[in-house]
């Protein structure tokens, strides 16, 4: 064989080995919905006031979906009942963030927990019973038994323990670590998902966001609290810029329940 051959040789192989490669690599990418780029979560804790007052009324305006992880001892539920109902009929998911929104009162900066819903106190079988009747409440406000959970300030240990491995089975998915924008789908662990919890932001930061989880072909995943009021706020301004976009591109991003979302990732997801 000449060099010339030789030369080609090389090339031509140097050429289908690297399309070999990339063949894989597009292998291994994760594929959404309708050929959409990214999932975004929409999601609100705590059940505030603020969010029947101006996120659901939004949410339903363009059209998109949200969850909302009800603390079930905040008198926006026993006040506003009805309305919470009306949200799931909606299609919006309710999700468990427990009875009393229990946290580690040990940690810096939580001088506001309650003594009587200090984490650090409570065994991982007195969270799992409490969490468990949390889902049975759920079910006698919107009839469903399917159910993601949220845990209170990303809190994992009861009495120094972990207790999230103690409720996964009670769940589709968790959301219990910090970080938006998902780095991997096929590597997510559905009962250690990270969420960003947005407050004083732009609505320009929120797009950045989830343009990101775009370029990566992933997830967003947003825990808002109060929107436009109650505490840690984001203003209803910012808020309805990212919805606003989020609706003009639903070629680009699939937004629904975190609970769908889920469920789709794990039936899609390549270990």
């Amino acid at each position: 064989m000449n060099k010339n051959k030789i030369m080609l040789s090389v090339l031509l192989s140097g050429i289908l080995g690297a399309s070999s490669v990339y063949a894989a690599d597009g292998d291994t990418s994760f594929k959404w919905p309708k050929g959409q780029k990214a999932a975004v979560s929409l999601s609100y804790d705590d059940a505030l006031d603020s969010q029947l007052d101006h996120a659901i009324p939004t949410l339903n305006k363009y059209g998109l979906k949200g969850t909302f992880y009800l603390q079930l001892n905040s008198p926006a539920i026993d006040k506003r009942l009805p309305e919470w109902r009306a949200a799931a009929k909606k299609g919006h998911e309710l999700g468990n963030h427990s009875l009393f929104h229990q946290c580690s009162k040990s940690k810096a900066g939580r001088d506001w927990v309650e003594p009587g819903h200090d984490l650090d106190k409570l065994t991982v079988a007195q969270m799992k019973e409490q969490v468990v009747l949390a889902n049975t409440v759920l079910y006698a406000i919107d009839g469903k038994r399917e159910r993601t959970f949220t845990a209170p300030c990303v809190d994992k240990e009861a009495g120094g323990q972990n207790y999230i491995d103690a409720v996964k089975s009670e769940f589709v998915a968790i959301k219990v670590e910090s970080g938006g924008v998902t780095p991997d789908m096929n590597k997510l662990d559905p009962y250690g998902v990270g969420v960003a919890f947005p407050t004083n932001v732009t609505g320009q930061q929120l797009i950045d966001i989830v343009k990101e989880a775009a370029e990566k072909g992933t997830m967003a995943n947003f825990t808002f609290h109060g929107v436009g009021g109650d505490h840690l706020s984001t203003s209803v301004e910012a808020h309805e810029e990212l919805i606003k976009y989020l609706a003009a591109h639903k070629d680009i991003y699939w937004v629904d329940t975190f609970v769908n979302e889920m469920k789709y990732v794990k039936a899609n997801q390549k270990k």
